[in-house]
């Protein structure tokens, strides 16, 4: 076997083992010390980068689209407790509220997309051998990925969404429908004759929504596509 076909078959075999650790976990290899050595090669990290980065396409797409962020399960999922009370609160006393405020809130999310996507980036392209080995022992790449950007996502959109959602006036609003419920005080951070929340209230909440939401899309991409990775290589 020439040299050509040696670098063939060793890559191969990267790429193999690579995909297999982020599909199922199972290793492989006859030793994990040998399997772990392989995937954190600088093709092993390629490959898990490029499965992030393709979920958070995925993800920016879905808050670029105003009828796609409405649609999605994992943005629902993704909606604090707080908030959730909130609405079924309204659900009683202005049900026409809630889905003013879902809209709005998906009109922020499609204002965040150019800051959230340089952060989510740049921190896939933070990742080392160690967060590999990580990954080969059990951690989801996404994970990772939402231990490194999470707080970092918050602080950066939370400004966007608070200016989207007072520009379209549904927090004064939901301040106004509110008014003298105990929820106000408690989630939104004033009495009912309070305007205007403050970083604790309905921008802020929404702005874990949109983080949180976009790890689930994320994370969903890396369980779907994982073993695919196989395809290419007829596995």
């Amino acid at each position: 076997m020439n040299n050509s076909q040696n670098e063939s078959s060793k890559m191969k075999k990267y790429i193999i083992i690579a995909a297999l650790v982020l599909g199922t976990g199972v290793v492989i290899d006859s030793t994990m010390q040998s399997c772990t050595s392989l995937a954190t090669t600088d093709l092993g990290l390629s490959v898990i980068k490029r499965l992030l980065l393709n979920g958070i396409d995925k993800g920016m797409n879905i808050y670029s689209s105003k009828e796609a962020f409405l649609q999605n399960n994992m943005v629902d999922r993704a909606l604090p407790k707080q908030l959730r009370d909130i609405n079924s609160t309204l659900e009683r006393i202005a049900p026409s509220l809630v889905a003013k405020e879902r809209e709005y809130i998906a009109e922020a999310a499609a204002y965040t997309v150019n800051t959230s996507r340089p952060i989510l980036q740049n921190a896939v392209n933070s990742l080392t051998a160690q967060d590999v080995t990580r990954i080969i022992q059990g951690t989801t790449a996404t994970q990772i990925l939402k231990e490194k950007a999470s707080q970092q996502l918050i602080a950066a959109i939370a400004p966007k969404v608070d200016e989207k959602l007072n520009q379209y006036g549904i927090v004064k609003t939901i301040n106004t429908a509110l008014s003298g419920n105990s929820l106000l005080g408690g989630l939104l951070g004033g009495s009912g004759s309070n305007t205007k929340v403050n970083a604790g209230g309905l921008s802020q909440l929404a702005s874990e929504q949109l983080v949180n939401g976009l790890f689930y899309i994320i994370e969903d991409y890396e369980q779907q596509n994982s073993r695919a990775l196989l395809g290419p290589l007829g596995k």
